[in-house]
């Protein structure tokens, strides 16, 4: 089986999770598998809670990235891999794993995926999704008080401490390394429509 990576990337609350899952819907779970960059933040079991949260999550290092690689190359060779699962009410790794099968199509979503050359290397289409910044803010405040158990004045301090600068010094120009630029995400249909068709291509080629 040929696979085919996709890296769709963006800055938080872009919409690629609303991009990625249009894509899974149109071709169904056998044929696309989803991989999150956010299931692969270091484990820190040696800090308290307290000295977790001040822990800068929008940078590069924090992800444990060569693991995700080394996965991607698993699933390419036709291997399940065995995915970390996050727990953001409590900034770390929990004890548990998803099992994510090969499938023709993966998908690599995530904030950061662009700044790291060994990824990319791996992607044969980079899609970054661009989404004004106040619409991002916004989005990322409704997700994080309702789904990952967040104060409001938690998020605020959050993202003027290091979601903001982070994002202008390692998501914005990694801009540049995208294939496409899809304003707006899943809700473009007409970028969505181009995706599904490139996919259908290279699903569906002889």
């Amino acid at each position: 089986m040929k696979t085919t990576i996709i890296g769709i990337a963006g800055g938080t609350g872009s919409g690629k999770s609303t991009l990625t899952a249009r894509l899974r819907e149109h071709f169904g779970e056998n044929e696309v598998s989803v991989i999150n960059h956010d299931s692969y933040y270091k484990r820190h079991d040696e800090m308290t809670y307290e000295e977790r949260c001040k822990l800068n999550y929008d940078h590069p290092d924090s992800f444990d990235t060569a693991l995700l690689v080394e996965h991607l190359q698993a699933l390419r060779r036709g291997e399940s891999v065995q995915v970390p699962v996050y727990d953001y009410t409590v900034h770390n790794r929990s004890d548990r794993t998803e099992t994510v099968a090969p499938a023709p199509v993966v998908i690599v979503e995530g904030i950061l995926i662009f700044a790291a050359p060994e990824l990319c290397d791996l992607m044969d289409l980079k899609v970054f999704v661009d989404t004004d910044a106040d619409v991002r803010i916004l989005r990322r405040i409704v997700r994080d008080v309702k789904s990952r158990g967040r104060t409001l004045d938690s998020v605020v301090t959050q993202y003027l401490a290091t979601v903001k600068p982070m994002h202008e010094q390692f998501v914005e120009p990694s801009k540049r390394k995208a294939d496409l630029i899809v304003p707006e995400g899943g809700r473009n249909k007409v970028a969505l429509d181009m995706l599904i068709k490139w996919v259908s291509n290279h699903l569906y080629a002889e």
